[in-house]
């Protein structure tokens, strides 16, 4: 006889009817982490964009349009990755109650929840004009592949890297930015989820090493707090120097150099071994980003309030 589904857990803050319930933890609406690192980049690109200027009311209008695409971008690639790893997630503890390998919903019924999203980000790129939408297009083949990536590289945090920054891309075009800054900020970007990424994979490395998942957890093996820090650093070097080519204060300047130090000293305290540890630190790459952000949209900010 077949295995009853597993229990449905009911996502904090999430009081929806079963159906639904699953397709919210299909799209991780109950772990708002993921589109808000989605989103972060979107947003340090225009602030970048807009150094030495103050924000207008299209830079509200861009943020807001990019707020929306995060949310439904992110919420289709979490969608489409559970759909084809649904086998793999089926063996790994920290994913087998997924809505897909518990049988919580149909393969088909989240087929379709993906196209429901994938429109809603089709209107977000339609309103973000030509340039804006020809760029996210071209990040559609590297979000397709990412889920493939973990069978074939050791890197696929780098990829992941590709995929969640591309949005600095599109928010510099859309925004009218610098090229090289905005391209700096971009491998800064890179850098920074490689880094994060490699600290949430160190809680499924035993996991991962039984059925064949490749990470750069497992690839950096013991050393991966030296190589993190590494990452971090180069993250914070790019980003100083996209800083500075698009005419940031010393204010600005000094903010990022602190945030960077900040963050690689935190690393000397975190332990890998424990099992919160990491998903703790992942989490905190939040209002680690955030705060990169007011960094960059400080000149314009202070153009704002005091014009």
């Amino acid at each position: 006889m077949p295995s009853p589904p597993l229990p449905l857990s009911r996502p904090r803050g999430l009081f929806l009817p079963p159906l639904l319930r699953a397709m919210a933890q299909l799209s991780r609406l109950d772990r708002p982490v993921g589109w808000r690192l989605l989103l972060l980049p979107c947003w340090m690109g225009i602030a970048v964009s807009r150094t030495g200027e103050a924000f207008t009311r299209q830079d509200g209008w861009l943020a807001l349009l990019f707020l929306i695409g995060a949310v439904a971008a992110r919420g289709a690639g979490c969608t489409y990755n559970d759909i084809v790893d649904r086998a793999i997630d089926a063996q790994v503890t920290r994913t087998r109650t997924r809505p897909l390998p518990a049988g919580l919903i149909t393969l088909r019924g989240a087929w379709l929840w993906l196209t429901a999203q994938i429109a809603i980000g089709l209107l977000v790129l339609l309103a973000l004009g030509k340039t804006g939408a020809i760029i996210s297009l071209c990040a559609v083949p590297l979000v397709g592949a990412y889920p493939f990536m973990k069978r074939i590289t050791w890197w696929p945090q780098a990829w992941l890297g590709l995929c969640f920054s591309w949005g600095a891309l599109v928010a510099g075009a859309s925004a009218n930015g610098s090229g090289l800054a905005i391209g700096l900020l971009f491998a800064g970007c890179i850098a920074w989820v490689i880094a994060y990424d490699t600290i949430y994979a160190l809680q499924d490395r035993e996991d991962d090493a039984l059925i064949g998942v490749r990470s750069t957890a497992r690839l950096f093996g013991t050393q991966w707090r030296g190589w993190t820090m590494g990452f971090y650093a180069l993250a914070t070097g790019l980003w100083l120097t996209a800083a500075w080519l698009a005419g940031a204060s010393p204010l600005a300047l000094c903010g990022l150099v602190a945030l960077g130090a900040g963050a690689v000293l935190a690393l000397t305290r975190l332990r890998g071994d424990q099992p919160e540890a990491p998903l703790q630190a992942f989490h905190a790459n939040t209002l680690y980003g955030l705060a990169i952000t007011i960094c960059f949209a400080l000149d314009s900010l202070l153009k704002v309030l005091f014009p």
